[in-house]
């Protein structure tokens, strides 16, 4: 069983009341499936649990792979509690796998899908420096790496959903620009993005440069290890 859940982390600004959606919208649904599962006379034998690299918080230019601990801040303490609440399924024999994404590159939603018209116009900008880490992976080796994941019986716990390579800022920025044919000569100075955002901010201003080293070991092929082509393919009509 897959199970991915969860309002946008960046839908709106983290008011109480979004908090408290971005919680229940994660750690509620994922209590109600283990629940249903654990009762259930004949129960999946895995369950894929969607988490997120949120787990690390800012890394700054260090690289971290599924050795990590949790990081500090509101995003990692929900990261920790969303986990949490599939365990019971693993302590009742369940196979359970913390599915930890990045950002997922599709122009249908996510993170790209409104910076496209942006970008489309020439507006596309840095965020604040630029130097700071995303990790990123394509929907075609998210899908495939879902699908490698539930035909692999010795695969548990945390797994970074992440490409092994990750990009500053400036360089998703560039590379986004390159792919709709248009430039991106502006940056959007890291105190408008803290007004205007809040405690939101910090997830675009910090760093995030996670690595996906137990796929890697596990054997699985990246398509699009690299930003340039796989931003290349996912605006592609």
């Amino acid at each position: 069983m897959v199970h991915l859940s969860g309002a946008p982390v960046a839908g709106a600004r983290w008011t109480r009341t979004r908090k408290r959606l971005l919680r229940s919208s994660r750690i509620g649904s994922t209590s109600a499936l283990v629940n249903a599962m654990v009762a259930a006379a004949d129960p999946p034998r895995v369950l894929l649990s969607a988490s997120a690299i949120g787990w690390y918080g800012d890394t700054g230019a260090r690289a971290v792979d599924e050795s990590a601990p949790a990081g500090l801040g509101f995003l990692a303490a929900l990261v920790r509690d969303w986990e949490a609440a599939a365990q019971p399924a693993a302590a009742a024999g369940i196979r359970v796998v913390y599915l930890r994404s990045g950002l997922v590159l599709s122009r249908r939603g996510g993170m790209l899908s409104p910076l496209l018209p942006v970008f489309r116009l020439g507006l596309g900008a840095r965020i604040g420096p630029g130097t700071q880490y995303m990790s990123w992976i394509s929907m075609a080796d998210y899908l495939r790496a879902v699908r490698f994941l539930l035909d692999q019986p010795d695969m548990s716990g945390p797994v970074n959903m992440t490409a092994p390579n990750p990009a500053t800022n400036a360089e998703f920025t560039r590379a986004l620009a390159a792919a709709v044919r248009r430039p991106a000569l502006l940056a959007v100075p890291a105190s408008a993005v803290r007004f205007a955002l809040g405690e939101l901010s910090r997830e675009l201003l910090g760093s995030s440069r996670v690595l996906p080293s137990r796929l890697l070991a596990a054997g699985f092929s990246f398509d699009y290890p690299e930003i340039e082509p796989a931003l290349a393919a996912a605006v592609r009509p």
